[in-house]
């Protein structure tokens, strides 16, 4: 079974009110766009510079999550693009976020 047949099974498993974020962590560029092309468009990251050059790289409507810790000087790479942080760590990271 390829790796689009595993996902698209897997989303057609998940109920209605289930999103699935694909973490694309350490993959090749090629398998992220292969779960791409089965319409998958929601992915996560756990490192900044990965997320960063993936966005750079990959299609423009991927909604990206970052689901791994965020240190407040990299928040400024991320803050234009990134869909949903998994996590917070302190209130001065929630600040920076707001800060335009």
């Amino acid at each position: 079974m390829t790796l689009s047949e595993k996902l698209v099974q897997i989303k057609d498993a998940l109920p209605p009110v289930v999103t699935l974020v694909a973490v694309s962590k350490t993959t090749p560029e090629t398998v992220t766009l292969e779960a791409y092309r089965t319409g998958h468009r929601i992915f996560g990251e756990n490192k900044v510079q990965e997320m960063t050059q993936n966005w750079e790289t990959l299609p423009k409507d991927i909604a990206w999550h970052m689901i791994g810790h965020v240190q407040l000087n990299k928040v400024k790479y991320m803050a234009p693009f990134v869909s949903l942080l998994h996590g917070l760590e302190c209130l001065r990271l929630l600040r920076r976020l707001d800060t335009p």
